[in-house]
């Protein structure tokens, strides 16, 4: 009992960095353009996080608690992987690298899980479109803006830009708090899916969709008031250094990375909010001309997502045989 106690503390205190670290998603784009101030902003990011909760089934944790086999989890197995997701995840805000903490959480169950049974306990039917979604978020994420930032730019050829401005201004908000809310709903579900693998292996539950409620609002309260704190650091990569945004792109890009998010958890499938917001901002970046994206930094960017569940998973394994040591 007292190790599942320490995994549930844990698995909030990492839910708690993933709002801290991801906030950078949800209010770059907002302050980078100065629709709201830093302090506003973070507010308003983590009341829509919050919100998430009255809106999404449970179908991305209950795929992130099936990314291993069932007979291969224990409590060792879980409070290694989320240790493991936790220095990443610190490592990377400190470097101001927007990583993402849905891969590095993943990466970590999956590394711990292998180091104890081996290759075969990871269940590839859950894993493979988490991979695969690694390359699509945000490729979808820029299409969709791209799209969105063409068809706005059409519409509003003729208007005075003055107008147009205020407009966008007051648009951002709307599509800030949707992104929100899927952010919200995408990363704290990945949190609730490592508590149901616990409570599982704990045989408090038989299965995920069967999650007592104070599970979801603890992790969707933990994931808010880690927004609140505002990834500073991380902001800076995302609202200024990858292109530079005003209000209507701001707008196209957070609307195009909540119909992903949307769309995404509807199916179940646990994409990284990190991944799709920035491929959303490259796309509006495109619409100007293509060197208006910095290619450089966004190179650096791709290669902390490769390296992110790897490097979780070679952590998690580490973690779990010097576990495995002391408690010997």
């Amino acid at each position: 009992m007292t190790l599942f106690v320490v995994v549930v503390i844990l698995a909030l205190v990492f839910d708690f960095i993933n709002g801290f670290h991801d906030a950078a998603n949800s209010i770059a784009t907002i302050v980078s353009t100065k629709v709201l101030s830093p302090l506003t902003a973070v507010l308003w990011a983590a009341g829509f996080n919050f919100l998430a909760f009255w809106l999404f089934k449970l179908k991305v944790a209950d795929t992130v608690s099936k990314t291993v086999q069932t007979n291969a989890i224990t409590l060792e197995v879980i409070l290694c992987g989320i240790i493991a997701a936790i220095i990443w995840n610190l490592f990377t805000w400190w470097r101001g690298i927007p990583s993402s903490s849905s891969h590095t959480l993943i990466g970590g169950f999956a590394g711990a899980a292998i180091a104890h049974a081996g290759w075969s306990v990871v269940k590839m039917d859950k894993v493979t479109p988490v991979l695969e979604f690694i390359l699509l978020a945000p490729i979808i994420g820029l299409l969709v803006s791209y799209f969105i930032s063409v068809l706005m730019l059409h519409l509003f050829k003729r208007a005075n830009p003055h107008k147009v401005n205020k407009l966008f201004h007051v648009l951002q908000l709307a599509s800030s708090a949707a992104f929100s809310l899927g952010h919200g709903g995408n990363d704290a579900q990945k949190v609730m899916g490592i508590i149901g693998a616990a409570m599982i292996v704990n045989g408090t539950i038989t299965d995920v969709n069967s999650l007592p409620a104070w599970v979801e609002i603890a992790c969707y309260t933990s994931i808010a008031f880690g927004t609140l704190f505002g990834g500073w650091r991380i902001v800076k990569t995302m609202g200024s250094k990858i292109t530079k945004l005003a209000p209507f792109e701001g707008f196209a890009a957070e609307t195009a990375g909540a119909i992903t998010l949307f769309s995404t958890g509807a199916l179940g499938i646990p994409v990284s909010t990190t991944h799709t917001i920035t491929g959303a901002i490259i796309g509006v970046g495109i619409t100007k001309r293509v060197s208006a994206v910095r290619w450089g930094v966004t190179i650096d960017l791709i290669w902390a997502w490769v390296l992110t569940i790897p490097v979780s998973g070679l952590l998690g394994a580490i973690i779990y045989h010097v576990v495995k040591l002391f408690l010997k």
